[in-house]
C-alpha cells in the first residue's frame, strides 16, 4: 500500500491487486465489476457501508473503491475510514479477505460544498481511474433546512454528473433516489415527473437568497409537499433528466429501507430513522400510539436486498445504452410481496417478546391509530400524562425531568411521518421485474434482490434482534436479565391497568349514585 499527499492532507492509495480470479468462472455481474474502479458518495451511511462491503465480498476482483468522506468532529478522513472498516458489518469480509481495506481509497470531500469539495489532484485521479459511480449521498432528515438539503440532495448530484462526464472509462452511473420522490403522484411509475421547481432555477435561488430568509419562506416553497427531503429528491431527478446527456446513467428508487435480512449480518442497522425508530420506541415502552393506518400496504425493503439491487442496476444500466429520453428508472419496492403496517407491527411484536431489551422502561403496549383525534387522545393519556407525573416526581427528588422533552420529540417525529403512514401509494415496477428476469441463477443467489422470494415471517425473526443489538446497544448477553425485567414490567403493566379500571368503576358508580 502506498500513501500519497494531496494538498494539506493524506489519503490512501493502493497498489494493483495481486490476485485475479479466472474470469471465465465469474458470473455475468462479477465479470462486469472485474478490474473496475468505483466511486461512491454517501459511503459512511447505512446503504453506503452495505454497498462497500458487498462489492468487495461479492466481486473480489474489483480493483478499488474510492469513497468520498468528509472530516467530522475533529476526525480526518483516514480516521473515519478506519472506523468504517472496524465496524462489525465487515467481520465476514475480514475473514475472507484480510487485506480488503487496501482496496479502499479515502477521498476527502463534502457533498455540501461546490464540486463535492474534492481537491484538484483527487479529481484527476477519479477522472483517470473510475468507471462506475454510485451517488448514494443524501440528507435523509425530513425536516432538514432547505439550504443544506438543496446542497446535498441536488447540487452534489449535478456536480457528480459533471465530474463523471470527464471520465473516459465510465460504464455506469447510478443515482439513488427514493420511491417517494414523487409522492404527490399516485400511482408512481418508473418514469420522470415534473419537479416542484426546475433544478437549475432552484440552485440559482439557493445561491441568491439569505439563509435566514430561506428558512422563513420554506413553508411557501414547499406548498403541498410534505417535507424538504422529498421536495429536493424530486428536484434531483430533474437534474438527471436535464444534465445527464448521453452518459450511461439511471435512477434507483428504493422504498423504505429497513434492517438487513441475512447478509452479511442478520438485522444489521445503524440509524433510528422512520420505522426503525418507532419499533425501538415501542420495544422500550416509550411509544404506545402511532398515527398510522394499519390496513395500508407499506413499501419496505431490507437493506441487504436493496444493496444487491443497487449493484445489479448498475450492471443493467451499462448493458442498455440509450437515448436521452430513455434513462432507466427502477422502482425497488415490495409491490410483489406486500405487507401492511399492522402485519409489520404484529410480526415485530411476535419475535420482540422472545428477545426483550434490557433498556425497556415499561412493558410493550403499542397500537397503530388510524384516526388523528383518537391518536391525540391516546397521546395525552398514554404519553403526556404519565410523563408529567414522572417528571414531577423527578423534580421533587431534585432530579432532571426528561420524559416530557422526549415525548415532545416523539410527537414532532410522528407529525412528520404521518403523511407516509396514512397514505398508500401504488408503485409500478415493470422495468425492475424485467431486470430480475435477465439474471442468471448464480447471480440471483449471489446478489439476492428479488422481493418475491423474501419470506416476511423469516425476516422478522431477526428484525428486532438487530435493532436491540445495533441501535439500543443491548448485547444478547443481557437477555436473561431482560427476561426477568420484562416479567416484572408485565405485572406492573397489568396492575396499573387494574388500578385504572377500578378508579374508573368507582368514579362511574359515584356519578351513577349521585344521579339517583
Amino acid at each position: 500500500m502506498a500513501v500519497a499527499k494531496s494538498g494539506s492532507r493524506v489519503h490512501t492509495l493502493i497498489d494493483a491487486p495481486t490476485y485475479t480470479p479466472y474470469v471465465e468462472r465469474l458470473t455475468p455481474i462479477q465479470k462486469f465489476y472485474h478490474g473496475e474502479s468505483i466511486f461512491i458518495t454517501g459511503g459512511t451511511g447505512f446503504i453506503g457501508k452495505l454497498l462497500i462491503e458487498k462489492l468487495l465480498r461479492g466481486c473480489p476482483s474489483i480493483s478499488c473503491i474510492y469513497v468520498l468522506i468528509r472530516t467530522k468532529k475533529e476526525k480526518n478522513v483516514l480516521q473515519r475510514m478506519e472506523e468504517i472498516v472496524e465496524d462489525s458489518l465487515f467481520s465476514i469480509l475480514k475473514k475472507e479477505q484480510p487485506q480488503f481495506e487496501k482496496r479502499i481509497v479515502a477521498i476527502e470531500g463534502d457533498c455540501s460544498l461546490p464540486n463535492l469539495g474534492i481537491s484538484i489532484n483527487d479529481r484527476a485521479t477519479l477522472i483517470r481511474e473510475v468507471s462506475i459511480v454510485f451517488h448514494v449521498a443524501a440528507t435523509v432528515k425530513f425536516n432538514e433546512k432547505m439550504k443544506l438539503a438543496a446542497d446535498i440532495n441536488v447540487r452534489s448530484l449535478k456536480d457528480a454528473i459533471y465530474l463523471s462526464k470527464k471520465m473516459p472509462k465510465l460504464k455506469s452511473f447510478v443515482h439513488v433516489s427514493t420511491a417517494y420522490a414523487n409522492c404527490l403522484q399516485n400511482p408512481i411509475e418508473e418514469k420522470f415527473y415534473d419537479p416542484p421547481m426546475d433544478a437549475d432555477k432552484f440552485i440559482d435561488l439557493m445561491d441568491s437568497i439569505d439563509e435566514k430568509l430561506l428558512d422563513d419562506i420554506t413553508p411557501q416553497l414547499l406548498g403541498i409537499w410534505p417535507n424538504t427531503y422529498v421536495y429536493t429528491k424530486s428536484i434531483a431527478e430533474n437534474v438527471v433528466k436535464k444534465h445527464a446527456d448521453l452518459i450511461p446513467i439511471g435512477i434507483f428508487r428504493p422504498g423504505i429501507v429497513i434492517p438487513t435480512y441475512r447478509e452479511p449480518i442478520c438485522g444489521w442497522i445503524n440509524n433510528m430513522y422512520g420505522l426503525v425508530g418507532v419499533t425501538a420506541g415501542g420495544a422500550m415502552g416509550l411509544i404506545r400510539t402511532n398515527h398510522c393506518d394499519g390496513s395500508m400496504k407499506v413499501s419496505v425493503v431490507p437493506g441487504d436486498l436493496t444493496t444487491n439491487a443497487l449493484i445489479v442496476s448498475a450492471w443493467d444500466i451499462a448493458n442498455n445504452r440509450r437515448s436521452n429520453e430513455e434513462i432507466p428508472i427502477y422502482n425497488y419496492v415490495s409491490k410483489d410481496n406486500p405487507i401492511t403496517f399492522e402485519e409489520l407491527k404484529d410480526m415485530s411484536a411476535k419475535y420482540m417478546l422472545s428477545v426483550p431489551t434490557n433498556e425497556a422502561i415499561w412493558y410493550y403496549s403499542f397500537r397503530n391509530t388510524k384516526y388523528r383525534p383518537i391518536h391525540l387522545f391516546y397521546t395525552c393519556f398514554l404519553h403526556l400524562l404519565p410523563a408529567f407525573i414522572i417528571d414531577m416526581i423527578a423534580l421533587c427528588m431534585i432530579k432532571q425531568p426528561r420524559l416530557l422533552k422526549i415525548y415532545n420529540k416523539i410527537y414532532k417525529t410522528s407529525n412528520i411521518l404521518c403523511y407516509f403512514t396514512t397514505t398508500e401509494w401504488d408503485f409500478t415496477n415493470k422495468r425492475w421485474n424485467e431486470l430480475t428476469r435477465k439474471l442468471t441463477t448464480e447471480d440471483r443467489e449471489l446478489f439476492f434482490c428479488d422481493m418475491k422470494d423474501l419470506v416476511w415471517d423469516s425476516y422478522f425473526q431477526t428484525y428486532f434482534l438487530g435493532i436491540r443489538i445495533f441501535i439500543l446497544k443491548d448485547p444478547i448477553l443481557t437477555l436473561p436479565e431482560a427476561h426477568i425485567k420484562w416479567r416484572r414490567l408485565y405485572w406492573m403493566h397489568q396492575a396499573l391497568k387494574l388500578i385504572i379500571a377500578c378508579v374508573f368503576l368507582i368514579i362511574t358508580r359515584a356519578m351513577f349514585c349521585r344521579l339517583l
